[in-house]
């Protein structure tokens, strides 16, 4: 189901709890979403569709990749850059990682461990930082 983007901030400031697989729907329901804004977006909390849930998605090379309880183990190459957000209007500056080793469960509960860099490492930090209630 495509859900409508939260704008509140005082909701998004709210850190998310820790997701189980009964959040499946979530998941889907944050795919459907992020297709649905593909023109415009390239990941997507679980917050900004409505539930404070740790599970984020992430558009990689048409890939859309699931990732419940996503935690940043290590992180390289700091950067300041300026990012926008559906849930937000504009942009503003942030500092982010050139490249990030991420722990999390995949869509079907298998725990991953994962390196990502550049463009990618970007959005997974953006999309993990709206879990902690983190607003850019």
């Amino acid at each position: 189901m495509i859900r409508e983007i939260v704008k509140d901030e005082l909701f998004l400031a709210i850190k998310s709890e820790e997701a189980t697989k009964k959040d499946y729907q979530i998941a889907i329901d944050l795919v459907d979403t992020l297709r649905a804004h593909a023109d415009e977006c390239v990941g997507m909390a679980a917050n900004m569709i409505g539930f404070s849930k740790n599970i984020i998605i992430v558009n990689v090379h048409e890939d859309y990749v699931i990732m419940y309880n996503p935690v940043i183990l290590s992180k390289e190459g700091e950067y300041e850059t300026e990012e926008g957000c559906l849930s937000l209007v504009g942009s503003r500056k942030c500092t982010r990682y050139k490249k990030i080793e991420v722990e999390y469960s995949d869509i079907n509960w298998k725990k991953k461990v994962k390196k990502f860099s550049g463009f990618t490492a970007q959005i997974v930090q953006h999309e993990v930082d709206h879990l902690q209630g983190v607003i850019i």
